[in-house]
């Protein structure tokens, strides 16, 4: 099934820049991550004091089926990347609980959902999410439809990772046939660990021509944040030598 959402930016996170936020969800600013780019994509939360839906947001999602994301059904494998700038304050507060000093457990970077997704499940997450009680920076994937996940979190702490008012490129790579997954910072590994034991994506064992089931979505808007900005899909690649 073609994915549904495309995920470009967490709700807190600019996706890289300084400029000040534009006046518009989910709008662009002059405020590039690198040489090669002018301007990235802000996303936030607008009011945190409110109950609702009012987060900036930035992507593309259709319950059939996003038609352009087609190539991505099926696929043995899957990379998340980009250009990644926090601004705010992030996990951001939940506005949805009594509590107002609630806040989310999560930060959503990009990613692509399941094909059976209702806007949660993912087929590939690059996000910031609670594991074991403390805030990391993951790799979150689903093989098929409705099956389990599995997460690699990193071992850094996730604040220098990424801190604040710094560019940063993040990559996520999933390998939905050896069942594997990894984390990079500025083109380096992030040493990490898996947090569910076994084979939670069913990869043991293989069924000649067995590859992921095929997904909906992909978003690039997060799920919980405080502010962060995104960088344009062309301005991704490292370039060489040169890191932020």
């Amino acid at each position: 099934m073609r994915p549904r959402l495309l995920l470009a930016a967490p709700l807190a996170v600019p996706l890289c820049g300084t400029a000040a936020a534009p006046a518009l969800a989910g709008a662009a600013g002059a405020d590039g991550a690198h040489r090669g780019s002018r301007t990235s994509v802000e996303t936030r939360q607008v009011d945190p004091a409110t109950a609702g839906n009012d987060d900036w947001k930035a992507g593309v999602y259709d319950a059939a089926g996003v038609t352009s994301l087609r190539a991505s059904n099926e696929v043995r494998g899957v990379t998340i990347m980009g250009w990644f700038k926090m601004t705010g304050d992030n996990p951001g507060l939940q506005s949805n609980t009594p509590d107002p000093a609630d806040r989310f457990n999560a930060v959503g970077l990009a990613g692509v959902l399941s094909g059976d997704s209702q806007g949660h499940d993912v087929r590939a997450l690059l996000e910031v999410i609670s594991v074991s009680g403390e805030l990391r920076v993951v790799a979150l994937g689903r093989r098929v439809d409705g099956s389990a996940s599995q997460t690699f979190a990193a071992d850094q702490p996730w604040q220098s990772v990424l801190p604040m008012h710094r560019c940063v490129f993040l990559a996520a790579t999933f390998d939905f046939g050896t069942g594997t997954m990894a984390l990079y910072k500025d083109g380096r590994p992030l040493p990490g660990f898996y947090t569910v034991s076994g084979d939670p994506w069913g990869v043991s064992p293989r069924v000649p021509g067995d590859r992921t089931s095929r997904p909906r979505p992909i978003r690039t808007a997060s799920r919980s944040a405080g502010a962060s900005r995104r960088t344009p899909r062309s301005a991704i690649p490292v370039p060489a030598g040169w890191t932020t």
